[in-house]
């Protein structure tokens, strides 16, 4: 069996849209029991989100499985008294609390800090927020594309000084920034088996968009500009560092640092040799002085050939490279399935999609996933797990209470 280091651990999750509920997707995979609390009528807002333009599916709607995989859903109405009292019931045997809501929303439903360690000192508080939980931005809510993509600074590092700066792809700081969150509760519990003490565990979008692009950061501080120089294609100082295109319309990576290494194998299998005894191409000092030349060159011999071509080639030196995939061709993809990163999900009708496993594996095994649950589906399982009797969820289902 994969291993499941959070076994026994028990989440309780008040969060909506993808950053923080795809934390509890992460510590779901690793095998904690993560409780979704939703509102009883609506849920989370995402169940009815048209993500991407593409209109939630009736069997599989992507955008709530990738960040609610594997967990359990309880609904709850936290504005009635009858609502508070059942959560807290559900605190006080948990580890973690995960919560993406506002401070005035925390503070008006009694989930803060201090409501959750009243109930339970040791709790490990987690919490994602879009700029941090100090300053005049603590109260905002942020979205990873004003968060994480525009403000950080990772949309102009990515788009460039003289473009429009581009869209993000679909929660594309969310899924990361989420990973960083179950590190955080994972170290935070492993700091309370060591002091028997919980943790206040805090990640912003913010905070992990400068992360991301940390060394762009610092080197801007360092030179005084306000971002990297640009160089055009042909003026890189290694010019087996790049892109070059196919004859049929696709793209190869070459990312061959150590250039005088591998530009004699690579001069062969483009059937080029003599390129490896040009002056102009010799060692690194000339290539880097004539790179457009090289580049062209280059441009030339992969142009002659189909993508299947140029792998082929590329397959017999040793020079790292990679193919531009598309997403959908990463099912095709060997070293992907050999890894388990594309997991197979049974839908609720019964039908089979795939989710992408969360990057970190324990003793080389992927995690096995399940399918989101649907809105409300396990309130009555968790509930007489309490000890609450069904005449008791009856009477919550007549006054709105529960779903």
């Amino acid at each position: 069996m994969p291993a499941r280091p959070m076994e026994g651990v028990r989440v309780i999750e008040v969060a909506a849209w993808t950053f923080v509920p795809a934390a509890g997707a992460v510590l779901a995979d690793w095998g904690a029991d993560v409780i979704k609390i939703e509102h009883p009528v609506g849920g989370d807002p995402q169940r009815n989100l048209a993500a991407g333009g593409i209109i939630p599916s009736s069997t599989v709607n992507f955008i709530i499985e990738v960040p609610n995989r594997g967990k359990r859903s309880v609904g709850v109405n936290l504005g009635s008294e009858a609502g508070k009292e059942l959560l807290r019931r559900l605190v006080v045997g948990a580890d973690v609390f995960l919560t993406s809501y506002l401070p005035s929303t925390r503070r008006r439903l009694g989930i803060d800090v201090d409501d959750i360690r009243a109930i339970n000192p040791k709790i490990v508080y987690a919490r994602g927020s879009g700029y941090g939980p100090k300053g005049a931005g603590a109260g905002d809510g942020g979205y990873d594309a004003t968060a994480y993509w525009a403000r950080s600074g990772v949309s102009a590092t990515i788009t460039g000084a003289d473009d429009w700066p581009r869209s993000q792809p679909m929660a594309f700081g969310d899924v990361a920034g989420a990973q960083t969150i179950a590190g955080g509760i994972a170290a935070a519990l492993f700091a309370r088996e060591r002091t028997g003490e919980g943790s206040v565990v805090d990640v912003s979008l913010l905070g992990y968009g400068l992360w991301n692009i940390a060394p762009t950061i610092t080197a801007c501080e360092v030179t005084g500009m306000p971002m990297m120089p640009s160089r055009s294609r042909d003026e890189v100082p290694n010019p087996i560092v790049g892109s070059f295109a196919t004859s049929d319309g696709r793209h190869v990576q070459l990312v061959m640092l150590q250039s005088d290494r591998y530009w004699g194998r690579l001069c062969e299998v483009v059937e080029r040799s003599d390129l490896a005894t040009d002056p102009r191409f010799v060692d690194a000092a000339a290539r880097a002085q004539n790179s457009a030349d090289c580049i062209a060159e280059l441009d030339t011999e992969f142009a002659k050939r189909s993508l299947d071509e140029v792998v082929a080639l590329l397959d017999a030196q040793k020079g790292p490279w990679s193919v531009h995939r598309n997403p959908l061709e990463v099912f095709d993809d060997l070293q992907v399935a050999a890894n388990g990163y594309l997991q197979p999900v049974t839908a609720g009708d019964g039908s089979t999609f795939h989710l992408v496993a969360n990057p970190v594996q324990f003793d080389e095994s992927p995690p096995q996933l399940t399918r989101a649950p649907e809105h409300g589906e396990h309130t009555e399982a968790v509930l007489l797990d309490e000890g609450y009797s069904w005449e008791d969820l009856i009477a919550w289902k007549e006054a709105a209470v529960i779903s």
